[in-house]
């Protein structure tokens, strides 16, 4: 009977802790992020058979009725009675090639019984929303009334900016990525960072109860939900959000940033937040991660910069010029408004 081994990547720079002896052909060695797909497709990366190690450290060995490649996958049966059927497809993410391993739990929760809205988020035709360009595989936000520009943000991964403002960001993460930063103290920056932002959040790519069902054996399960509960405590103004695709985690991001566009154009009291507090810009000066203290020559305060939505909406209402009450203002009332004050 054939076998299938499991052993611990010794790669300890390779974010893929499992090493997988597929007994087929000649055997295929595979990377991957698990010893078995049980609530989740776990992602597999082909190796040279010659990675395999000469002393593995096996962690696990199950035993195959049936191994064999049927089209572009290979169909896994366990000698058991529970979780024993698994497949590993082969195909293409984003243009690359890549290696899922499901079981049939697996590719049903993938694609969960929703149906995104396909109403505008907050009643908005047209949200620019700036992507950080150190940023891989970003969200599209295809089919969404959106514009994407590429820009270095000072934290956070997806922001909105106005009047040269970061108003809002949100930082993604995968929970693989979120537990690595947790462990190394890195969310705590990020989430220092977020802080100094009017509006934050943190989006994860995953089951929050994922977070009980972590595979590599030098994470307690236990730490990472200590750790998420004391971030929470220490920065409730920064929420983490957990999804369990990424779809919803893009729906919600999209949906966050069009909240927050409206709410830095029109709600008072985020207008008093906004300019009363040190004015976090995107000039060319800001670096490529981190946020500006407040002594940085990136920041300017209002006396220097009085040009809130609110501001503008006013003058235009008392020169009998037609402006909306929500949304952005239209270039022509504000180019209007910049030949008015440079007439001053």
């Amino acid at each position: 009977m054939k076998e299938l081994v499991i052993a611990l990547n010794p790669d300890e720079g390779s974010t893929l802790g499992y090493l997988m002896l597929v007994p087929l052909g000649d055997g295929m060695v595979l990377r991957t992020s698990g010893t078995w797909p049980r609530t989740k497709a776990l992602y597999c990366y082909p190796v040279p058979k010659d990675h395999w190690p000469q002393a593995p450290e096996i962690v696990e060995r199950v035993l195959l009725r049936s191994c064999a490649r049927r089209g572009a996958a290979v169909d896994l049966v366990a000698a058991r009675s529970r979780e024993n059927r698994s497949q590993l497809v082969f195909t293409k993410a984003r243009g690359r090639d890549a290696v899922f391993w499901q079981s049939p739990r697996t590719r049903k929760q993938a694609r969960p019984a929703v149906t995104l809205p396909t109403a505008r988020a907050s009643g908005i035709d047209d949200l620019e929303i700036v992507v950080d360009s150190h940023e891989h595989y970003a969200y599209r936000f295809a089919g969404k009334p959106v514009r994407t520009v590429k820009r270095a943000l000072p934290c956070g991964d997806y922001g909105i900016v106005e009047d040269g403002r970061v108003v809002a960001a949100v930082e993604r993460k995968s929970l693989a990525d979120l537990v690595s930063s947790l462990t190394t103290g890195r969310l705590r920056y990020a989430l220092g960072e977020l802080s100094t932002l009017p509006r934050a959040a943190v989006v994860v790519e995953d089951r929050y109860s994922q977070v009980y069902r972590q595979d590599r054996v030098h994470v307690r399960p236990a730490l990472i939900a200590d750790g998420l509960a004391e971030c929470q405590v220490r920065w409730p103004d920064v929420p983490i959000g957990f999804f369990e695709t990424r779809s919803l985690a893009e729906e919600w991001t999209y949906r966050y940033l069009a909240a927050a566009h409206v709410w830095a154009a029109d709600e008072p009291a985020a207008i008093q937040r906004i300019e009363g507090a040190p004015i976090l810009t995107m000039s060319s000066e800001l670096p490529t991660s981190g946020c500006l203290s407040s002594s940085s020559s990136a920041f300017d305060d209002t006396e220097r910069s009085p040009s809130s939505p609110a501001a503008i909406r006013s003058w235009a209402r008392e020169n009998g010029l037609a402006v909306p009450d929500r949304g952005r203002i239209p270039t022509s009332i504000r180019r209007e408004w910049e030949l008015s004050r440079g007439s001053n």
